[in-house]
């Protein structure tokens, strides 16, 4: 099955494509927003978010002949991103608008390191969300425990308190669906689903280990209806952050990523796309990795007795 962004293209649906090898090398490809969450009752429009894995010199920029910090560098890619492309024939004529981001695998692998939250749920949306998947973006999903550590705490805590902010100070553009929801509720429901939403989310991750983005949907439905008032938005959110401060202590995640797993994870990727990387990176042999790992356990050790 050809990616969903290919099948875009080759309809002549998109207007930015330029890179010209990106939709035959997506990884993996899975629908996002309410949809993801199981709090939509329209699919009529979707985000969808993925990754790719660029040609080779790309990643490796020296195998064009670049020198760091001397001429001409060479070309990059980070990510692709396309909003609003239409598709009058989806839905039997209703027509179907795509929100498109696609990552290069090596820019998604960081992020998701970071748990930037919208790159963890990505990799934890249902099956059913999965429009696209090759055997490297399975191997990633299999794995995707592995990204998961304390940091997530800190950077979905960021988040939920900037869509706090949002639903008390920003004002929707006149006659817009959200100025809508404002009218009818006196306050912007999304953004009040979006807190709890992140805020369940990083309570699941430090409890287990784990994600399933489905699980709160009851009570992030009954938010969009309306069935929550903002006084109790602001009270749910104060409570759970003093219990999940105790959590975060608590937790058995690591504290920080494990940096090195993660990338022998993607350069695992990478040769099951190019095969050898012999001549693009120098990968130590295994002794020498366990070696270096435990040297830098006892350093550790040591600096705490100290």
């Amino acid at each position: 099955m050809p990616s969903t962004l290919k099948t875009l293209v080759d309809r002549k649906l998109t207007k930015g494509m330029t890179f010209s090898w990106m939709p035959e090398n997506i990884c993996f490809e899975t629908i996002m927003g309410s949809v993801a969450y199981g709090v939509s009752n329209d699919t009529s429009d979707m985000d969808v978010y993925g990754f790719c894995i660029p040609p080779k010199p790309f990643l490796f920029p020296h195998l064009a002949g670049e020198i760091e910090g001397f001429g001409q560098k060479a070309p990059r890619f980070e990510q692709y991103q396309e909003h609003h492309i239409m598709d009058n024939d989806a839905l039997g004529g209703k027509g179907r608008s795509y929100d498109v981001t696609i990552y290069s695998i090596s820019k998604y692998f960081k992020l998701v390191m970071e748990n930037n939250p919208n790159m963890i749920d990505s990799l934890f949306t249902p099956e059913n969300c999965v429009l696209h998947i090759t055997p490297i973006g399975s191997m990633v999903r299999e794995r995707r425990r592995e990204f998961l550590h304390k940091g997530c705490w800190h950077k979905f805590k960021g988040y939920a308190f900037e869509q706090m902010h949002k639903m008390d100070t920003k004002n929707p553009e006149e006659g817009s669906k959200r100025a809508a929801l404002r009218e009818q509720f006196g306050f912007d429901v999304k953004f009040a689903y979006h807190v709890v939403r992140l805020i369940n989310e990083v309570e699941q991750i430090l409890a287990t280990g784990d994600l399933n983005l489905q699980l709160n949907n009851d009570q992030l439905k009954a938010i969009r209806r309306g069935e929550m008032n903002v006084q109790q938005i602001r009270d749910w959110f104060n409570n759970k952050l003093k219990d999940l401060e105790s959590l975060y202590h608590s937790s058995t995640l690591p504290y920080a990523p494990n940096e090195a797993k993660i990338k022998r994870l993607l350069l695992e990727c990478l040769e099951m796309h190019y095969g050898s990387l012999e001549k693009a990176v120098v990968l130590p042999d295994a002794a020498n990795q366990t070696l270096a790992e435990i040297k830098a356990i006892l350093d550790r050790h040591t600096k705490n007795q100290k």
